[in-house]
């Protein structure tokens, strides 16, 4: 199989690349650096230099697929609507090119704000709110509705490995700032994790099993207390480990009081999937994540 992959050179892409590539498919990845192209290069791959922005390029790359997983995501908060909004067009223009086929797209959404007081499941359906600029999943849902061959896999807010630079290294930073590894309240709000070895995996099974479902959930860890990720942090710097209210954490405020926890049995027993990788407290619990 031909796969068109963008985000090729990301944290959770260029897992999703590797996979492919050792289990024999053939893959043209999008890649804007270009020192990370020649290490895509490297493993194998195809590279199609551009961006998101390069609309006459990707309808080319997937025009020429069998299958398209779009991993890209800008996550600079500062511009967050307007970078939701390139993904939301970047999914529709796929939608279009791939219309019409049976060759699959598979596009990638977070698990936050599915569900409230229980694990969120692959059968919680993701509501189109202003409030949400990105809208990854629910152009997905639209797409399907059109009858593109389209679905999601959905991440959880901790894809942890060393040289994660996501939500975890956030909160080191600033228990490094501010003194203190905190939470907020008692901290018994849970954040779901995977491995990126792991999440890699599921893509690939996704697209081998004929992606058959409309959403899969790449978590191993159903949900790690806040409070737990706060002790590990504040015991490798040796700080003290406190509560303290949203605003301690700035922007980061509402994730850090948001409960992101969810199941992924469905999507185990479909594809067979197993995580292997070490589980989020295991994993941060080691001098690699805390290295300046």
């Amino acid at each position: 199989m031909h796969v068109f992959v963008t985000g090729a050179t990301g944290w959770v892409g260029s897992v999703v690349v590797k996979e492919l590539l050792g289990a024999g498919h053939r893959v043209t990845g999008l890649a804007r650096d270009q020192g990370k192209a020649a290490t895509l290069a490297a493993a194998g791959a195809a590279v199609l230099h551009g961006t998101l922005d390069d609309v006459v390029l990707l309808k080319r790359a997937a025009g020429s697929a069998d299958a398209v997983i779009h991993t890209a995501f800008n996550h600079d908060f500062s511009k967050f609507a307007e970078n939701g909004l390139q993904d939301k067009r970047t999914i529709e223009l796929f939608g279009e090119v791939l219309a019409g086929s049976n060759r699959p797209l598979l596009v990638t959404a977070g698990v936050a704000g599915l569900a409230r007081g229980r694990p969120a499941t692959e059968q919680d359906v993701a509501v189109d709110h202003p409030g949400i600029p990105r809208k990854s999943e629910t152009t997905a849902q639209a797409l399907a509705a059109r009858g593109v061959h389209v679905a999601t896999v959905r991440l959880p807010p901790s894809v942890h490995g060393l040289g994660d630079h996501g939500f975890i290294p956030i909160l080191i930073r600033l228990a490094r700032e501010k003194g203190v590894s905190a939470y907020v309240g008692e901290g018994t709000n849970r954040w779901a994790g995977v491995h990126r070895l792991d999440a890699g995996r599921l893509y690939r099974l996704a697209l081998e099993h004929g992606v058959t479902q409309a959403v899969y959930h790449a978590v191993a860890d159903e949900g790690v207390p806040f409070k737990a990720l706060a002790e590990v942090i504040g015991r490798h710097l040796g700080l003290p480990v406190e509560s303290r209210g949203p605003e301690h954490f700035g922007w980061f405020g509402a994730f850090a009081a948001m409960d992101m926890s969810a199941d992924s049995s469905r999507t185990r027993a479909l594809l067979d999937w197993e995580p292997t990788q070490p589980g989020l407290l295991a994993d941060i619990d080691q001098p690699g994540y805390f290295e300046a």
